[in-house]
């Protein structure tokens, strides 16, 4: 054989080679971006990275173990083979949601809003989602809905007993009258990682007080600067009965009018400031009154648990296989 001739069969060989090596590539970035396999259909890993991704940032910013991390996928993963279940089924009944649901749904959303549907959009957008994702979880929304409604909703009932008992569990022990008493509280706290004295807390009690009292300084932004229990309600404790709170609360607020604070109380636990909001007249909660939101609850948890075995039903049913990372009994470390 030539010269001539060896080059190109050697080329023809080499590019074989490579074409071969390129499609085994594919085929391992496909098998590894296979979260699993639901019947027919399948989830991607992307799909449960995108899910968790804001979930998984958070915990990581707070220190989570990655065993936390790894189950949170887990719990993703679970959620998207539901839907995937729950797709196989609406294509099963030919139940999927038309263009008009849609277009009804956006506009039945941005009317409850007060929004025009330009600025729908931009809210939309400023979500992180093109308007044509945004109609693609409607549409998912909708058809989950209707499958359900379909599937589960005569299967739910919830009969007058069931009212009356979930009635006397909530408010059996409820006060006959009286009154309630809103309150807003800061706590800055004593010893400790601070190893602040009671004199230094209250102190700095005293210094909030006197700017409150002057409309310097709002009460709520005082709480979120300084009290060390549950910042991110601003010092916001809401409405309780004047009989429920504690004796020392009860002392402190005795002569206060809504709208006035406190002098700075020093605890065992701390030095804490308190302001009344408000009074009102206390009202026991009636069975009429409350019976809407109670049989609401009820239907709430029935259709829970109907949707919950309806689906164990089908997952009974379906090829599921779950691939990698997820695989049942894969490494702790993939």
């Amino acid at each position: 054989m030539s010269r001539r001739n060896v080059i190109p069969v050697v080329f023809l060989l080499i590019s074989s080679l490579m074409a071969a090596a390129r499609a085994l590539s594919a085929e391992e970035q496909l098998m590894d971006g296979i979260a699993a396999q639901v019947g027919g259909q399948i989830v991607l890993v992307s799909e449960v990275n995108d899910m968790t991704r804001p979930m998984e940032a958070r915990l990581r910013e707070a220190g989570a173990p990655e065993a936390q991390i790894r189950q949170m996928h887990k719990e993703a993963l679970d959620r998207l083979i539901e839907e995937k279940l729950i797709t196989t089924m609406v294509v099963r009944l030919e139940m999927g949601a038309s263009q008009d649901e849609i277009d009804n749904a956006i506009a039945s959303i941005a009317q409850s809003n007060g929004l025009s549907p330009e600025q729908l959009k931009a809210s939309v957008a400023n979500h992180g989602l093109t308007l044509n994702e945004y109609r693609a979880k409607l549409k998912g929304e909708i058809e989950r809905s209707k499958i359900i409604n379909a599937m589960v909703s005569d299967r739910v009932k919830v009969e007058p007993e069931e009212i009356e008992a979930l009635f006397q569990e909530r408010f059996g022990n409820q006060k006959k009258g009286g009154e309630e008493v809103r309150l807003r509280h800061i706590l800055v706290a004593v010893g400790g990682p601070s190893n602040r004295d009671e004199k230094t807390a209250c102190a700095l009690l005293e210094e909030a007080a006197i700017k409150i009292r002057a409309g310097q300084l709002d009460f709520n932004e005082a709480a979120r600067q300084l009290t060390n229990m549950n910042p991110e309600q601003q010092g916001e404790l809401g409405w309780m009965h004047t009989n429920e709170i504690a004796p020392w609360m009860s002392r402190s607020i005795a002569t206060l009018k809504p709208g006035q604070v406190s002098e700075p109380i020093p605890m065992s636990f701390g030095c804490n400031l308190l302001q009344v909001v408000n009074f009102r007249s206390f009202t026991p909660v009636t069975l009429e009154q409350a019976s809407g939101p109670l049989r609401s609850e009820l239907i709430n948890q029935k259709t829970d648990r109907e949707i919950m075995a309806w689906l164990d039903s089908i997952r009974e049913q379906t090829f599921i296989s779950r691939k990698g990372q997820f695989a049942e009994g894969a490494s702790a470390n993939p």
